[in-house]
């Protein structure tokens, strides 16, 4: 029996979003980042708040603040100690008053000019709306280097092997939700790290929710923070955990979570 959803969004009543942008020591880009979303948004007239979750002590979140004495509705969470994105996006999720709540790189990987087609897909009844790489209309505009390119696929097969996620990439940092299942996914996911992103698509898979990759442009910065020996040894470790840790998730567990935010809402 597929999952009972929390309650969509309506779109014609209901066209507030709110984007995340995780950020660690993204002083020099974060600000051009937030205008352009914030011109993009009010271009298309929507209405929309920006929520940067930043770690680090370069000024990222005092840029933010900056703009956020401008424009109302542009925040900045963090502190000095990296945390990582996962928490960062974790704790800006429970913040978000948006009826659509989803996270975008920071360093622009993908252009918010994308969000187009993840809003079609949402307006569909698709639960998550995921940018991917990998699609026939996807246009990866700077690859990543050679090496990084053959890692992510190998990594790529493993963790479909682990999941049973049928997704062609899980790691595109630009994801969108209706609000309810945001809110559902987020509350169970505890990976602080990079591999967040598979454990909520884990998570969704387990509780039965629709997902669809939507084709996406995407440009490789040359700017990763991941440690290729160290960092890829914690990532495989992590997607171990989150099978053991939501393994027994079910479409129950969605349907249990609409009661709550039916009760909540009363």
């Amino acid at each position: 029996m597929p999952a009972a959803k929390p309650p969509q969004v309506n779109f014609m009543t209901d066209r507030k979003i709110s984007l995340i942008l995780p950020a660690y020591n993204e002083a020099a880009r974060i600000g051009a980042t937030v205008e352009q979303a914030l011109a993009y948004f009010d271009a298309r007239g929507l209405r929309c708040e920006i929520i940067v979750p930043a770690d680090g002590n370069d000024g990222t979140r005092e840029i933010v603040r900056e703009i956020g004495r401008r424009r109302a509705g542009v925040t900045a969470i963090g502190g000095d100690v990296r945390c990582g994105k996962g928490r960062g996006i974790r704790e800006a999720v429970a913040l978000a008053t948006g009826g659509i709540i989803g996270f975008a790189d920071a360093d622009n990987k993908v252009p918010i000019e994308e969000y187009g087609d993840i809003e079609r897909a949402l307006a569909d009844g698709v639960d998550v709306a995921i940018g991917s790489r990998g699609l026939a209309g996807s246009k990866v505009e700077r690859k990543q280097s050679l090496h990084r390119q053959l890692g992510g696929q190998a990594f790529g097969v493993w963790l479909r092997s682990v999941t049973g996620l049928r997704l062609r990439d899980t790691q595109c940092g630009f994801k969108f939700f209706p609000a309810g299942v945001a809110r559902d996914l987020f509350s169970r996911q505890k990976i602080d790290g990079y591999m967040f992103d598979a454990e909520i698509l884990y998570i969704a898979h387990k509780l039965g929710y629709s997902i669809r990759e939507v084709p996406v442009r995407w440009s490789d910065d040359g700017d990763s923070r991941l440690n290729m020996i160290g960092g890829n040894i914690r990532n495989f470790k992590d997607v171990l955990l989150i099978r053991k840790m939501h393994g027994g998730l079910s479409p129950a567990a969605a349907r249990a979570a609409k009661s709550g935010i039916e009760v909540a809402h009363r």
